[in-house]
């Protein structure tokens, strides 16, 4: 249980470029630059589309180094299932979703403060997750989620609907 006594003073993306991934932790990688200047903050990979299964893990490796989460932002399209609010160590964790389908999460520590991840989808290969993650964490990096999925190869098509054009004999007009 988390300590309301205990004080917390923000932190900045750890320097660390790489630590050891201890099994059924979450598969995430953040920018090691303090400045923020990239339009990603850092990449997540989930094993599933579960946002209960998968979101209490990214919560914890994140609250290690940010502090307190208090909301995240999703695209609705992308989960089974999206809770309003989960708790996660002892924590009410309040979630947004939106169907804008571009491929990030918005975490949200403070009022104001956003950390904004690419999130790999669950069925890329190890290769392809590991690639778009790199990418994501570049210095300097500009280029946006999707396309860093396009190009990594880990992003499906989306299914483009078959529908005909409608010429107003579609009801029975003969």
């Amino acid at each position: 249980m988390a300590d309301p006594d205990t004080p917390w003073a923000p932190q900045l993306l750890p320097d660390a470029a790489h630590q050891a991934v201890r099994p059924g932790t979450a598969l995430l990688r953040l920018v090691t630059t303090h400045t923020r200047e990239q339009v990603l903050d850092g990449a997540w990979w989930p094993r599933s589309h579960d946002i209960g299964a998968e979101l209490p893990g990214l919560i914890a490796a994140l609250t290690e180094h940010l502090g307190p989460v208090l909301r995240v932002g999703l695209d609705a399209g992308a989960w089974e299932e999206l809770p309003t609010r989960l708790v996660i160590d002892d924590r009410v964790v309040h979630i947004d979703s939106f169907p804008v389908g571009d491929d990030t999460i918005l975490i949200t520590r403070g009022d104001q403060d956003h950390f904004t991840l690419l999130v790999v989808p669950p069925h890329a290969t190890p290769e392809a997750a590991r690639a778009a993650m790199g990418r994501a964490v570049q210095a300097g990096n500009v280029t946006q989620a999707e396309q860093i999925l396009i190009d990594t190869g880990t992003r499906r098509a989306h299914p483009v609907p078959t529908e005909e054009p409608q010429t107003g004999r579609e009801r029975g007009e003969r």
